[in-house]
């Protein structure tokens, strides 16, 4: 189930940082912007690259701090898309565009995240049972 869902993301992140590429190319040559701009380039092709790494992942843990730090990533795009927004760099139509794909990528990083942690519970919680279990026969 993970699976499917990491490729639908690998996906959406690798064109989000298409996009974020292509705003960064018309604020650094039309805009004359080069700071906020290139932290925008950053973390929003950050978000992608560490899908890719989650999806090479070697443990469960691997896999969840990967998409951490992809969904921290998500969460500073957005911080700068409002800052380049609010000092009339881009555009209402463009941040608004840009917003939503970073949001829809925000949540479903998150729900990953939840759902990765949530199995990570369940199985120490599993463990813990048949260890309990286990004390219980050796008792009798």
């Amino acid at each position: 189930m993970l699976g499917a869902r990491t490729n639908v993301l690998y996906t959406k992140a690798y064109a989000f940082a298409v996009r974020v590429v292509k705003a960064y190319q018309h604020i650094s040559q039309e805009q004359h912007e080069y700071v906020l701009s290139k932290q925008l380039l950053r973390c929003g092709t950050s978000i992608g690259a560490n899908v890719t790494e989650a999806n090479g992942a070697i443990s469960e843990a691997d896999f969840s701090a990967k998409i951490s730090i992809a969904y921290k990533e998500c969460l500073e795009t957005k911080y700068w898309l409002n800052l380049l927004h609010d000092t009339t760099y881009i555009s209402t139509a463009a941040f608004n565009s840009l917003f939503a794909d970073a949001d829809e990528l925000g949540k479903l990083l998150y729900a990953i995240l939840r759902t990765t942690r949530n199995l990570k519970s369940a199985a120490a919680f599993s463990k813990a049972s048949e260890d309990i279990s286990s004390e219980e026969k050796d008792d009798k």
